[in-house]
């Protein structure tokens, strides 16, 4: 099991579906100033976004590392496929990332991804995503939780340094007989600044909306043409 299918697993644990529904509202809003009739959601989760813009007559895709993932969105007859962005074809009105996707590459990483995203972009089309500020890590995502239900335990123990998040999942789900598996794993995220953004070559840096989700100022909405 990779450590983003670990983290789909534990999804439901995290307590963030306000917080998800709150960062669909704040997209949905954003792209309602273009004319938006194809839309690919790279790092689409369970689908919940693409239901939303296929609801106002879009045509999405979607790609997701974690086939846990993608097995939920084709469940719910959504076209979402496990690849990498750079593997898919065709070139789309928007694309979008939400909920920290980019903070979970190096910048090398993150580079190439973002090459990637201005190949699937129409020439005047939209890229929308959005990073976690300095504080939104510091001060919002550092720190130990716990959550179970009548199956399931998870403990989620975070730690900032360095510019960077490591936080490591582990997962207890009980078993037909009584005993527990377990499950852990420990995903990094990157702080990146604004000027990493505002010196690309591919794409072209229009806007930015710092706004608060969990606390105060805790993310950035960035929004991308392509050059």
């Amino acid at each position: 099991m990779t450590n983003l299918d670990l983290y789909a697993k534990a999804e439901h644990l995290l307590g963030i579906e306000e917080a998800t529904e709150a960062m669909y509202d704040l997209y949905r809003s954003e792209l309602e100033d273009y004319k938006v009739k194809t839309l690919l959601d790279v790092g689409c989760g369970r689908g919940g976004f693409m239901r939303r813009m296929k609801s106002d007559g879009v045509k999405c895709q979607g790609v997701d590392l974690s086939s846990v993932m993608i097995d939920e969105c084709r469940a719910q007859g959504l076209d979402a496929q496990c690849l990498d962005v750079s593997e898919v074809d065709g070139t789309y009105d928007a694309v979008v990332s939400i909920f920290d996707v980019l903070n979970f590459m190096d910048k090398d990483a993150l580079t190439k991804f973002l090459d990637a995203i201005a190949d699937k972009l129409n020439d005047d089309g939209i890229f929308i995503a959005d990073i976690n500020t300095l504080y939104g890590f510091s001060d919002v995502a550092e720190g130990t939780m716990s959550n179970d239900s009548e199956k399931e335990f998870l403990s989620v123990d975070a730690v900032f340094e360095d510019n960077e998040l490591h936080t490591t999942f582990t997962l207890f789900e009980k078993n037909e007989d009584g005993n527990y598996t377990k499950y852990q794993d420990t995903i990094v995220q990157y702080f990146h600044k604004i000027k990493f953004f505002q010196n690309l070559t591919s794409l072209k840096l229009v806007d930015k909306q710092t706004f608060s989700l969990y606390d105060t100022e805790d993310k950035t909405l960035l929004i991308f043409k392509k050059k």
